[in-house]
């Protein structure tokens, strides 16, 4: 693929007012450099989508969108949260764009590697994700948390990119392929790698934050952390089953020695049936809801209506592209 990219760049903005006139200016001076290089073309477009801000982002983008023919902006009509905002806006742009490329407003995601990014493009990828090399930048507790998160994420079973977030390109192909999925809860770091087309990484030290305050305190932390796992995932009801049985297997060892106590006479009146009793119905209650929770999981995965298959190529159809 030697011809420019008609490259569009996706940024969601909430409450951003403070960075957008710097983020602009610099993703204006990386569109010169790769037109210049002739990476992209002249359609290629900076596309800010304001998630129902408060302050004047929207009034901002509106003058830059007006001043710079290679800026545009998306207005939702609500507040709907930052992966829903990335959503839409992909969404969008698929059809005008040959790839698209999702980065944050705060410049805290290096954009000189977007030219890498759209080489690896050119040279086949359908996906390439921005990857940290590092989290230095990070407070103790939130570099802590991250990687732990990243772990736990693994051992439930989630295909998830080890310290990528919401920084990465995809082709238009892959775009159409993620917009069949059709969950309300997303979580687009566990759907892009279930897309499933050639991808590669690419790597680069996240800065500080430009301006403003990061808009994912620990309360939202915690909640897109849980999303991510209730979406992806239904093994917490299989450990629960897991659990239940192995409390029933304790009842079990638990009520021969609570008989072996009554016959040498070492209890209580009433002690050893307590004892049975609790520890039996403790087990059953637990092994009957992750009984229960398999049931829902599988209906769980159905209402999500995901993709069964999604095909890569074709042969022989009469298409010669």
């Amino acid at each position: 693929m030697n011809k420019s990219v008609n490259l569009y760049i996706v940024v969601p903005c909430y409450n951003e007012e403070e960075v957008l006139n710097e983020t602009s200016r610099q993703m204006l001076e990386l569109f010169d450099k790769m037109k210049k290089a002739e990476l992209i073309n002249n359609k290629s477009r900076i596309v800010f989508v304001d998630d129902g801000s408060k302050d004047r982002t929207w009034n901002i983008i509106d003058t830059l969108a007006r001043e710079h023919t290679e800026i545009a902006g998306i207005k939702l009509a609500h507040n709907a949260g930052h992966q829903n905002a990335l959503f839409g806006g992909l969404m969008t742009v698929k059809d005008q764009c040959d790839c698209a490329i999702s980065i944050d407003a705060d410049l805290q995601d290096d954009i000189n590697v977007i030219p890498e990014m759209v080489r690896k493009y050119k040279d086949g990828c359908d996906v390439v994700y921005g990857v940290r090399n590092r989290r230095d930048t990070d407070t103790f507790f939130k570099r802590t948390t991250a990687v732990m998160f990243y772990k736990l994420m693994r051992v439930m079973g989630v295909n998830i990119v080890f310290n990528h977030a919401d920084y990465r390109l995809m082709s238009r192909r892959a775009i159409e392929a993620l917009s069949e999925f059709e969950e309300r809860n997303m979580f687009l770091r566990g759907m892009v790698p279930l897309v499933g087309y050639r991808s590669s990484c690419v790597y680069y030290d996240r800065n500080e934050r430009f301006a403003g305050e990061s808009k994912y305190p620990l309360k939202k932390m915690l909640s897109f952390a849980f999303d991510g796992i209730t979406s992806f995932s239904i093994s917490p009801i299989r450990m629960i089953s897991a659990f239940g049985a192995i409390v029933c297997v304790i009842a079990v060892v638990m009520a021969v020695y609570a008989l072996i106590e009554k016959l040498l006479g070492n209890t209580g009146a009433g002690w050893a049936s307590l004892m049975m009793s609790i520890w039996f119905i403790g087990g059953v209650q637990l092994l009957s809801v992750g009984l229960i929770g398999e049931y829902i999981g599988k209906m769980y995965k159905e209402v999500k209506r995901r993709p069964r298959f999604i095909v890569e190529a074709y042969v022989n159809d009469g298409d010669e592209s």
